[in-house]
């Protein structure tokens, strides 16, 4: 019987009294790692009640005390750097090298959240009008939430957690159930670094535990990462609940490659963008605009890079590609490639069915690629998350700019070339929130707000950078006038 990961509370480690749980699976080895417990409505208001008790004292707790905290926990995640990207492997199936940039890219978001005592000040006017003088203080509001994904199971909760305790409010996280265990160990950590009971809490479950957060009349804001259809539904129990809210949602990221680029550079680019972590990620590239004479020299480099990629376990130092998350998502993604297949797309590279010696039974899927793909098949209009390039053919950059933007997601673009004039003008008019200029992946760093347009992002503020100040903190304006 594996054991049912558990929940952190009030500073304790504490057993969930729900029945239903989602099992760990390693999607590599098929080995069942541990068991996800569905967590009662009560357990949330278990969480939502230390939370709310410990913010009436943490948001006293001058700033940079606050702060000190996070020094703690920052190095603590140095020394176990090696344990937290071995473990995001065992239960999300990505590659070691993978993993620790995932890592890397979460100890950043706490780097950032260093500067939150010059970051969350406020602003002055003296003599507003006679004698009298305005002010707007920066103030926490108390409990926040995250309900966090399975594709970066350790990254994405920190994007949010450090910088809203620094700011003074207190934290609750919910990851997804399918991958647990990279956020027990983020807060065995938490733990040690000494912060105060019930500042930061950890609450697995599934769906009916998410609504009980959304639900909750002392968490004042969630943010979210996952798909739009899932969002939609986030923003909108949010909003009815009169949370603040910030939903990431869901992806189709193209890719235009401009006959000006360099090749060679392009396609390793844009190989690592469709099949990094196995194309489950919000800005992997999931659409290639070849423009005019790059169509075929591209296609054919394309396809040749690809099949040398070297899928398998991701522990192995070899392997370059690593599993989808789960059979579910593999079943899923095939269905997409023979719904690919039977819209008259071009299979240049098909993934199905991929064997590896010693994981027979594990969630691979290969790299595919589709040729000829035209924009109202479903391949170019649905996201897919997994390793699937769809390839089409355009006259002209104009062309490339229309192709894009008639998109329904605007999470991210890229654009490869030589010339100044179509990066600014891609720039300028491609209507994503993540914008590439030769750059496959277009991740915004710690100190940048990452960006998402249209059904990619609801809500006012994006995650990380300075939105982030704004949404975990509200102005207080007081005017003053003092008689002699």
């Amino acid at each position: 019987m594996a054991e049912r990961v558990k929940n952190y509370v009030n500073g304790e480690w504490v057993e969930s009294s729900a029945e239903s749980t989602t099992p760990v699976v390693n999607p590599a080895t098929c080995e069942l790692m541990a068991e996800t417990p569905h967590s009662t409505r009560q357990e949330v208001d278990a969480a939502a009640e230390a939370a709310y008790e410990a913010f009436l004292e943490w948001r006293q707790t001058p700033v940079v005390k606050r702060v000190r905290y996070l020094h703690n926990f920052k190095t603590l995640l140095e020394e176990n750097f090696e344990e937290l990207s071995q473990t995001v492997v065992k239960e999300n199936g990505k590659t070691m090298d993978e993993a620790r940039g995932e890592v890397l890219r979460g100890i950043e978001s706490v780097e950032f959240a260093f500067g939150v005592p010059s970051l969350m000040t406020g602003f002055k006017v003296e003599d507003i009008a006679a004698g009298i003088d305005e002010t707007a203080e920066r103030q926490p509001l108390g409990v926040f939430a995250a309900l966090t994904p399975f594709n970066f199971p350790m990254m994405v909760p920190l994007w949010f957690l450090p910088t809203a305790i620094a700011c003074g409010n207190t934290y609750i996280v919910k990851p997804s159930p399918m991958t647990p265990l990279s956020m027990n160990l983020v807060f065995e950590l938490l733990e040690e670094s000494g912060l105060p009971e019930g500042v930061v809490n950890l609450v697995h479950g599934d769906a009916g535990t998410a609504t009980a957060v959304m639900e909750h009349p002392l968490i004042k804001g969630v943010s979210f990462v996952g798909s739009t259809h899932v969002g939609k539904i986030v923003y909108e129990t949010c909003a009815r609940y009169g949370k603040r809210v910030q939903v990431q949602g869901g992806a189709k990221n193209y890719l235009a490659v401009m006959p000006d680029a360099d090749l060679e550079k392009s396609v390793a680019n844009i190989l690592g963008s469709a099949y990094g972590c196995a194309g489950q990620r919000c800005l992997a590239g999931s659409v290639l605009v070849a423009v005019g004479d790059v169509y075929e020299p591209l296609r054919d480099a394309i396809k040749e890079a690809a099949a040398k990629l070297k899928v398998g376990y991701g522990l192995d130092p070899e392997t370059q590609m690593g599993t989808v998350v789960s059979a579910q998502a593999k079943n899923r993604i095939e269905g997409m490639i023979q719904k690919g297949v039977d819209e008259g797309a071009e299979i240049l590279l098909d993934g199905r069915n991929v064997k590896i010696d010693g994981f027979e039974d594990g969630n691979f899927v290969g790299p595919t690629i589709f040729d000829k793909v035209t924009p109202s098949m479903s391949i170019a209009r649905e996201e897919i998350f997994g390793p699937v390039l769809s390839i089409m053919h355009v006259p002209d950059f104009e062309t490339a700019v229309d192709t894009i933007n008639a998109s329904r997601y605007g999470n991210a673009a890229s654009i490869f070339t030589n010339n100044g004039h179509y990066a600014r003008e891609f720039k300028y008019r491609v209507n994503a929130g993540n914008i590439g200029v030769n750059i496959g992946v277009a991740a915004a760093a710690a100190w940048f707000p990452f960006g998402g347009q249209k059904d990619s992002f609801f809500g006012d503020t994006h995650g990380q950078g300075p939105d982030s100040i704004q949404f975990f903190t509200d102005h207080k304006v007081i005017v003053e006038r003092w008689f002699e």
